[in-house]
C-alpha cells in the first residue's frame, strides 16, 4: 500500500511538473455540414501555449449534454521561440463531432500548472458552451466569437497602458469579454464592451494570468429551432433593463501578460518597437481564396533594440519569413495557403514584434477563406484637404451593385452614377483608420461586399477594394485631424452625402469658431464653454438630433472613465443652457469642468443623427427617452444612422483663481472671485497690523510719561 501510494505521489509530482508550463489558451467553432436527419458536423480549434516541447495538455472531455463521439487530429506547432532561451511556443488542434441539433452541449477540460505567476494561480479550467441549433436569421448553426493571443504577451511595467484583445463575431453578434479573474488585480480594468484590458497603477514583476470567457448574443431578438420543432428565443445583451440575456456560446481566451523591468522611454519606436505600413491594423478583416497563397507584410521599427522575432499566432501551416531592413525596421512576411477544408472559417492571427528588452503592441486580424479571389475593381482615389473621394469604375467589376457594398462602418453607404460607383469619407468618419509614419499620417479605409442574411444562397462575388491617402505632418492635416476634429462627412444612399460640423465658439452668438490653432484649448473652470453641431445638406427638409454627448479624458468615446452630458436626448448635466436656432443645428452653452485626479484634458463625443423633416415615427421624433428602450429598426428613408463626432481637447488653465485679467487701453479690471476674497482678507489683515503697531508705540510713550511725573514729583518733595 506505502509502495502504491509513493508510486500515485511520484506520478503527480511529474504531470504537475510537465504541465507547469501553460501560459493560456483559446478555441473557436463553427458548424459544417448538416446532414439528413438532423445531424449536424461542428468544427473546434484550439490553441494553446507553453514551453517547448509543445506536448499537447488540453483534451477536451463532454462536460453536460450530447457531445457526439470528438474526434482529435495530430496538434501541430504553429510558432515557437528560436532566440536559443526556449521560452515559448504555440500549438493547434482540430476536434470535430457530429451532433443532433437539440440541446445545448458544454466541453470543459482542466489541468495543472499555470506557469508561476504573481497570484499564484495553479491550476486552469476551460470550457465551451455549444447550441446546434438552426438560427432564424442566419438559417444555421451559430458561430462562436472568434479571437487568440500571441504565446508570450511581455510589456515593460512603465508602458502597460491599453490591451486589445481581438472579438470578432462571424454571424455579427454582440461579443462580451467576462473575466471574474481580472478583478484579481487591483489596478487593471476590463471593458466588457471592447473587450480591452487597462491599468491604472503599478503592477507587480512577473506574470499576470487572465482567464476570460467570450460570449455573444444577437443584436435583435432571435429563435433558436431544434429538430423536433421546438423554439428558443434569444434577446439582445442588456445589462440595465430586467432582461435575462442568455450568451449564445461561451469559448475561453486564457493568456499571460508578463509585466517587465521598466525601461527608460515607452515611445513607440524608441525602445518599443512600432508597427509601421503596410502591417494590418488591429480588427482587420481579410479575404483569402482556397489554393492561392495569402500574403500579410509586417514592418516594424526599434531604433534603441534590435527586434530579435515577430510572434504570429497563426493556422499551423503558415510561414514566416525574417527580413532586415536599415534605420531600425525588420520586416516580417506571412504566407498561408488555404486548404479546402479552410473554406468559409474566420482565420484568427495574432503578432507581435519584439526586442530583448521589450515588446510592440500586439495586433490581431482575422482571414476569411473563400473559394475564389475577392474582385478588387479599379478605383481612382482623390485626397483632398479634409476628405478622401473614391470612384470605383463599374465596367471593372461588371454585375456588381453598389446596394451590396459599403465602407468599412456599415452605417455608411455609397453612391453612384452611369460610370462609378463613388464614395466620400472624412478623415474621422465610416472607419478610416490613421497611422502615423513619423513625418506622415496615412489614412485608409476599404469598400467591402456584404450578403443579406436572411438570403439563403447568394450570386455575387465578394469584394474589396482598399484604399488610403498619405498626407505630411502639415497644418492642412492636423487643422482637420489632430488639433481640431470637424467636419465629419458621411454617405448614405437616402440622404446623399451630408456631413456635420462641431465646433467651439467664443460667444453665445455662435457665429466666431475657435481659431484651430488655439488647440488644445485652455479654459477656466466655470467658464462657459459654447458649443455648435451642425448639419449641413443638400436636402431642403432634414433636421439635426443629438442623441447624446459623453465627455472622456481621452480621444476614446469608449473610455472606461465618462461623464454623460447628454443621454438618450436628455439633459444630464445641470449647467447646459441651450439656445434654440434652426432645426439643422444644436447650440448649447456648458460650464468648464474637469476630471478629478490627474487628467488634464476633455474630450466630448456626441452621436448625432439627421432626419426627414416630419416624420412621426423617427428618432429625432422620439426626443428625450428616460427609460432605455429595445433596438428599434429604423427607417433608412427616415433617418441616417447614428454617427459619431468628436471636438477637443479642452484643459482647464492653472491657478485660476487667482487670474486677473485688463481689458485693452486701460479698461476696467475684471477680478475673479477668488482673487476678490484675497484682496479683502489682505486689506483686513494690513489694518490689523496696523492697529498692533500703533498700540505698541503708544504703550511705550505712556510708561516714559508716568516715570518721568514721579521723577518730577520726587524732584519737589
Amino acid at each position: 500500500m506505502a509502495h502504491a501510494a509513493l508510486l500515485l505521489l511520484i506520478s503527480l509530482t511529474v504531470s504537475g511538473s510537465a504541465g507547469s508550463f501553460f501560459y493560456g489558451a483559446s478555441m473557436i467553432f463553427m458548424p459544417g455540414n448538416r446532414y439528413p436527419g438532423g445531424t449536424v458536423e461542428m468544427h473546434f480549434y484550439y490553441r494553446e501555449s507553453g514551453k517547448p516541447p509543445c506536448d499537447p495538455q488540453v483534451g477536451w472531455v463532454c462536460d453536460s449534454g450530447n457531445c457526439g463521439a470528438l474526434t482529435f487530429a495530430e496538434s501541430k506547432v504553429t510558432d515557437q521561440d528560436h532566440s536559443g532561451q526556449i521560452l515559448w511556443c504555440q500549438s493547434e488542434r482540430h476536434m470535430t463531432t457530429n451532433v443532433t441539433a437539440d440541446e445545448p452541449f458544454t466541453l470543459s477540460d482542466s489541468g495543472c500548472c499555470w506557469a508561476n505567476n504573481v497570484r499564484n494561480v495553479g491550476g486552469w479550467t476551460l470550457h465551451s458552451h455549444v447550441d446546434s441549433r438552426q438560427r432564424s436569421d442566419t438559417r444555421t448553426s451559430n458561430k462562436s466569437p472568434v479571437s487568440a493571443t500571441i504565446p508570450n504577451i511581455r510589456v515593460p511595467r512603465n508602458c502597460f497602458q491599453r490591451l486589445h484583445l481581438l472579438a470578432h463575431d462571424p454571424d455579427g453578434d454582440d461579443v462580451r469579454c467576462k473575466c471574474p479573474s481580472c478583478h484579481q488585480y487591483s489596478h487593471i480594468n476590463l471593458d466588457e464592451d471592447s473587450c480591452t484590458l487597462s491599468s491604472n497603477g503599478t503592477l507587480d514583476l512577473g506574470l499576470h494570468v487572465f482567464e476570460l470567457t467570450l460570449e455573444d448574443y444577437p443584436v435583435s431578438n432571435i429563435s433558436l429551432t431544434s429538430e423536433n420543432g421546438s423554439v428558443s428565443v434569444r434577446n439582445p445583451y442588456n445589462q440595465t433593463a430586467n432582461i435575462n440575456s442568455t450568451p449564445l456560446s461561451q469559448v475561453p481566451l486564457q493568456f499571460g501578460v508578463e509585466i517587465l523591468s521598466p525601461v527608460h522611454s515607452c515611445e513607440p519606436g524608441v525602445n518599443r518597437p512600432r508597427f509601421l505600413t503596410p502591417t494590418p491594423l488591429h480588427g482587420d478583416v481579410q479575404h483569402a481564396a482556397v489554393g492561392r497563397d495569402h500574403i500579410i507584410t509586417l514592418r516594424a521599427q526599434s531604433m534603441d533594440n534590435s527586434i530579435s522575432e515577430f510572434q504570429v499566432s497563426g493556422p499551423w501551416n503558415m510561414s514566416k519569413i525574417l527580413r532586415n531592413a536599415s534605420h531600425g525596421v525588420t520586416e516580417a512576411t506571412l504566407i498561408w495557403t488555404p486548404q479546402k477544408s479552410d473554406l468559409h472559417h474566420h482565420v484568427p492571427v495574432c503578432f507581435a514584434a519584439g526586442t530583448l528588452q521589450s515588446q510592440s503592441e500586439m495586433r490581431c486580424i482575422v482571414i476569411i477563406v473563400a473559394k475564389s479571389r475577392v474582385l478588387s475593381g479599379e478605383a481612382e482615389v482623390f485626397c483632398e484637404e479634409n476628405r478622401i473621394s473614391i470612384a470605383v469604375n463599374k465596367a471593372s467589376m461588371k454585375g456588381i451593385d453598389q446596394g451590396w457594398l459599403q465602407l468599412r462602418d456599415p452605417t455608411c453607404s455609397l453612391t453612384s452614377n452611369d460610370t462609378h460607383i463613388l464614395g466620400t469619407v472624412s478623415l474621422n468618419t465610416c472607419g478610416t483608420t490613421m497611422e502615423d509614419l513619423g513625418d506622415f499620417m496615412v489614412f485608409k479605409n476599404e469598400i467591402n461586399s456584404f450578403e443579406n442574411p436572411n438570403e439563403v444562397i447568394t450570386r455575387r462575388s465578394q469584394v474589396k477594394i482598399g484604399f488610403s491617402c498619405q498626407y505630411p505632418k502639415v497644418a492642412s492635416v492636423s487643422n482637420h485631424y489632430t488639433n481640431k476634429k470637424s467636419d465629419f462627412i458621411f454617405t448614405e444612399s437616402s440622404f446623399g452625402t451630408f456631413s456635420y460640423s462641431f465646433d467651439i465658439f467664443t460667444n453665445n452668438n455662435f457665429s466666431s469658431p475657435v481659431d484651430p490653432s488655439l488647440y488644445p484649448l485652455e479654459v477656466n473652470l466655470l467658464d462657459v464653454l459654447y458649443i455648435g453641431i451642425a448639419a449641413h445638406s443638400a436636402l431642403p427638409e432634414v433636421q439635426l438630433f443629438v442623441e447624446s454627448c459623453r465627455a472622456t479624458p481621452d480621444d476614446n468615446p469608449h473610455s472606461v472613465l465618462f461623464y454623460d452630458i447628454i443621454k438618450e436626448g436628455c439633459i444630464m448635466d445641470g449647467t447646459i443652457e441651450v439656445y434654440h436656432s434652426d432645426a439643422r443645428k444644436y447650440d448649447f452653452g456648458i460650464q468648464a469642468f474637469k476630471f478629478t485626479g490627474s487628467y488634464n484634458e476633455v474630450y466630448i463625443t456626441c452621436s448625432v443623427i439627421l432626419c426627414a423633416e416630419g416624420s412621426s415615427n423617427s428618432r429625432c421624433a422620439q426626443g428625450c427617452l428616460r427609460e432605455p428602450t429595445r433596438k428599434r429598426k429604423r427607417d433608412v428613408s427616415k433617418e441616417t444612422a447614428s454617427h459619431y463626432i468628436t471636438q477637443g481637447p479642452f484643459r482647464v488653465a492653472k491657478q485660476t483663481q487667482h487670474s486677473v485679467k485688463a481689458t485693452e487701453n486701460g479698461g476696467p479690471l475684471h477680478i475673479s472671485t477668488g482673487t476678490a476674497v484675497f484682496a479683502g482678507l489682505f486689506i483686513i489683515s494690513i489694518v490689523v497690523l496696523v492697529g498692533l503697531w500703533m498700540y505698541s508705540r503708544k504703550k511705550p510713550r505712556a510708561t516714559d510719561r508716568m516715570y518721568l511725573m514721579s521723577r518730577t514729583l520726587n524732584h519737589n518733595k
